[in-house]
């Protein structure tokens, strides 16, 4: 595996990443969120679910 070089930027070379997120089917920008809603978004538990031992 080749080495790759770390990449330190300054705070002027930086851009904001956008935050996308389903909701009801459908997709919305986390921005567009009131303050309830991002409190919501935060709160939220991610989750894998097992593999069901038929489908293998």
């Amino acid at each position: 595996m080749k080495e790759i070089a770390e990449i330190t930027l300054t705070d002027a070379e930086r851009q904001r990443c956008e935050i996308w997120t389903r909701v009801m089917g459908y997709h919305r920008p986390l921005s567009s969120f009131n303050t309830g809603k991002k409190g919501e978004f935060h709160e939220r538990t991610y989750f894998t679910e097992p593999c069901n031992a038929r489908s293998k």
